[in-house]
């Protein structure tokens, strides 16, 4: 699968045959677990670089954040316009109906009446009716001292408890340090911490929000957020796909 060639069902396609690969319920087991899942060699080299190299053609784009205006860390992201590369909006699509089980299950556990549908089309009728319309894929840029704060992703009242990363850059090789870090805050305990590795083309799917956990009187609600550490050398790339659009 190219960024560009293929028509939009092919990548489709294309993106359902690598995603169904995966053990899904093992999956789903370690983002239940621990909030977070790693799909390695989700992407391949030459297609993390072509992703990769589209960060200087603003056409690609909608908007330009510099996080530090924000306060959001150091380093900077853009945000994709639709329509999305095709090899993105693949997996958008192929990714979404997977991490929608999960995310059905969590709700239930936690008594949260949203249900998600099965398709993503159908899911981003709902975001677009409430006023959410402008795409949230992403692709980030960290150089030399940059990192992201700890945050959460949520852009509208409508959001999807899932999220995917994919690391476009070789660790070692183009850059050192920019670990991406989760965090979990349970009820009256102190914050746990998960460091995710990753090598070039590895994603990592995982809560945008909230979680549940078992207790002893059942599941409750924990609170997550996820961020980069500082890199020490290189440049770091990466694409995020968040599954709900922005108001």
């Amino acid at each position: 699968m190219t960024i560009h060639s293929i028509g939009s069902k092919a990548a489709v396609r294309s993106a359902e045959t690598r995603v169904a690969a995966y053990d899904w319920q093992a999956l789903a087991g370690e983002m239940s677990g621990y909030g977070c899942a790693v799909m390695e060699k989700l992407l391949t080299p030459e297609e993390c670089r072509e992703i990769a190299g589209l960060y200087p053609d603003e056409s690609h784009f909608r908007s330009h954040v510099h996080m530090a205006r924000h306060g959001f860390g150091k380093g900077e992201y853009r945000y994709f316009r639709y329509p999305l590369p095709e090899l993105i909006g693949g997996l958008r699509t192929a990714l979404y109906p997977r991490l929608a089980v999960v995310a059905n299950d969590w709700n239930e556990r936690m008594r949260v009446a949203q249900r998600y549908p099965d398709e993503h089309a159908a899911f981003l009728k709902q975001c677009h009716d409430q006023g959410q319309t402008r795409p949230t894929p992403l692709l980030l840029q960290y150089v030399p001292g940059d990192f992201n704060c700890l945050h959460q992703d949520l852009y509208g009242d409508l959001a999807f408890p899932l999220q995917v990363a994919i690391l476009l850059s070789e660790p070692g090789k183009d850059f050192t340090g920019g670990e991406f870090v989760l965090t979990e805050q349970r009820p009256r305990m102190q914050s746990r911490a998960e460091v995710v590795p990753l090598r070039q083309g590895d994603a990592v799917a995982f809560a945008v929000h909230n979680r549940p956990v078992q207790g002893s009187k059942g599941s409750y609600r924990v609170n997550l957020r996820h961020g980069v550490s500082r890199l020490r050398s290189g440049m770091r790339h990466t694409v995020g796909i968040i599954f709900h659009d922005a108001k």
